[in-house]
């Protein structure tokens, strides 16, 4: 009898862990993004915690972690440190994986994220203020070869600063100075901090008309500056997309990612994001998790190209 209670007790408690998991998720989930709030990464990520709160009842929201003047990467590092549970959720820019294992952060490296699926190409520009005495890339390139033209950025490491330095690279000048930003929006021309910035157009859309958009940074023209060459066309050997897509950590269960991934995709498809990228120009989709991680590879090889031409 007390072989049979004994061994009644030892089923009780091998079968009470699992029995005891609470099914995800159960309690609140924060997306993290890393930068302020309003542009479009942001206002998707916000559009996928309210799916996801009202798919599976509890509080989801958006966290803003910006790095003030170290890019994403601050905030990157604080998703690293979460625990691995789905609890935590990264909504990063293309520079967090690809970027971020090279930077001596010992969070970052080696790359303890992986993507749930990417869902935005940005409309990323290299623009300048109306009264600019130029009007593209040519033009600048002539004025900064006599004039010193400071430029504003996200991070110095990040990718659209990494093209456009390589740009000016590629057309025979050097920037006068230039600047890390956690924002850079219309107040960045207008107060004469910068003389040309690379942002979205999202963020400069409320003053297109005192801007002068010299390029865009892409694989495909922006269907709202239609006109605008990308730096790819300029030049070919410069050819790469600023992408944001949700990550998780690499110990975090497959079945709580697919979780949020039905979220997401669904998120993506939806009217309001689709009516969002045709009022600022982004691409909005939802690409999967391997489509995602081969992009993350193709990205490494162009930017490991785009520095060895920098250091020449």
């Amino acid at each position: 009898m007390k072989k049979t209670l004994a061994a009644s007790l030892l089923a009780i408690t091998a079968i009470a862990p699992g029995a005891a998991q609470a099914e995800y998720p159960e309690k609140p989930v924060e997306f993290v993004v890393p930068w302020p709030p309003g542009d479009l990464e942001d206002v998707l990520t916000r559009m996928i915690a309210e799916d996801f709160q009202a798919e599976y009842g509890v509080p989801a929201a958006v966290v803003n972690k910006p790095g003030g003047g170290g890019g994403p990467f601050p905030g990157a590092v604080a998703v690293a440190g979460a625990a691995p549970d789905g609890y935590t959720v990264g909504s990063f820019i293309l520079a967090v994986p690809v970027v971020g294992p090279q930077l001596g952060i010992p969070e970052l490296n080696p790359n303890p994220f992986e993507p749930l699926g990417a869902f935005l190409t940005y409309p990323f520009v290299i623009v300048a203020g109306k009264d600019a005495p130029y009007d593209d890339i040519d033009g600048l390139a002539a004025h900064a070869k006599e004039n010193d033209v400071a430029l504003g950025h996200f991070g110095a490491p990040l990718v659209p600063t990494q093209v456009t330095m390589a740009l000016a690279k590629s057309k025979g000048f050097s920037w006068g100075s230039d600047a890390a930003f956690d924002m850079l929006d219309c107040n960045s021309l207008a107060s004469g901090d910068v003389d040309v910035m690379n942002t979205t157009l999202q963020l400069v859309l409320p003053c297109k008309d005192d801007i002068k958009v010299l390029a865009s940074i892409g694989g495909e023209r922006i269907s709202l500056t239609p006109d605008t060459p990308t730096v790819s066309e300029i030049d070919p050997a410069l050819d790469i997309a600023l992408w944001n897509g949700l990550f998780v950590h690499k110990d975090t269960p497959q079945d709580v990612r697919d979780k949020i991934i039905a979220v997401a995709q669904k998120t993506m498809a939806s009217e309001r994001a689709i009516e969002l990228g045709a009022q600022t120009g982004a691409l909005v989709y939802w690409q999967s998790a391997d489509d995602a991680t081969a992009q993350v590879e193709k990205d490494i090889a162009t930017l490991d190209a785009i520095g060895k031409m920098l250091a020449e």
